[in-house]
């Protein structure tokens, strides 16, 4: 298996590079090597795929730190590429959480998560800003100096506070505070895209395959973004596939869904012979 020093030295090196890279998201050991089969460089796992996969919503506490943590350590065995981690708000409102989600992280042969500035409480869903970016910094302080990338997300645009001057000074505050990459999930238009971009100093990661618009990868990189990842959109894609083959079946009595279903031969030269240990 490819070293984490050489997984961690791949995966900073596509955010110094010229253009934009893509990161798909896969939900399991089995979608790390389908996606990693098709010459992708790097992965990172999704919260939203993960917890649709084994029967919860996408929502703080409904997957535990460790359950998410052995996701990712089962799609980190799956794929020599770097993988990078969903680690949704840290795990814990205090900075010592969002610490130890990290160090844990590290742990495992990750080379890189997020930690976002969410509280889990609808009546408030933002961190305060300086909590915020204490952190941040208790995360970054973490993994300084260790093969390791830490993505900082304001999560403004999707908790009903669409503010673009705020969500730039958290993320510039985010970046004093010592994260690699930044992300806002969410922005409405090209034009919030290009002026976060500009206005910051790191790498941008943005978010395809959610409703709302969508931009074309090389819209995406003349706007300045270095990072795009899909986040659970590739899992509900999977999802409605299925879905759509079960109601052709119950509502139809016909089959023709499997006429787009991948091959059992393709899929199982995919996968891990059974010989080969975990």
């Amino acid at each position: 298996m490819t070293s984490l020093i050489h997984k961690y030295e791949k995966f900073r090196d596509l955010h110094t590079r010229p253009g934009t890279f893509v990161m798909p998201n896969p939900w399991n050991a089995g979608t790390a090597r389908m996606l990693g089969s098709l010459g992708f460089e790097a992965l990172a796992t999704t919260s939203a795929g993960f917890a649709f996969a084994i029967g919860q919503r996408d929502s703080q506490g409904a997957v535990s730190r460790d359950q998410i943590l052995e996701n990712a350590r089962d799609v980190t065995m799956a794929t020599d590429l770097p993988v990078s981690a969903d680690l949704e708000d840290g795990f814990g409102i205090i900075p010592e959480a969002c610490a130890e989600t990290i160090s844990q992280a590290m742990a495992i042969g990750l080379v890189g998560g997020s930690i976002e500035d969410t509280t889990g409480n609808a009546d408030a869903p933002i961190h305060d800003f300086d909590l915020s970016v204490d952190r941040v910094r208790a995360a970054a302080e973490t993994c300084q100096n260790k093969p390791f990338l830490l993505t900082a997300r304001a999560e403004n645009f999707l908790y009903g506070n669409p503010d673009l001057k705020d969500t730039i000074a958290r993320l510039q505050a985010y970046a004093e505070a010592g994260a690699d990459v930044l992300y806002a999930p969410g922005l409405p238009d090209l034009q919030s895209i290009t002026t976060l971009c500009r206005e910051v100093d790191k790498p941008v990661n943005v978010v395809m395959g959610l409703s709302g618009p969508t931009w074309s990868l090389e819209e995406l990189s003349n706007a300045g973004v270095k990072r795009v990842s899909v986040g659970g959109s590739f899992a509900r894609a999977a999802l409605g596939a299925m879905m759509r083959a079960a109601r052709e079946v119950l509502e139809q009595g016909t089959f023709t869904y499997s006429d787009e279903a991948i091959g059992d031969a393709e899929a199982a030269a995919l996968m891990a012979p059974p010989s080969q240990p975990r």
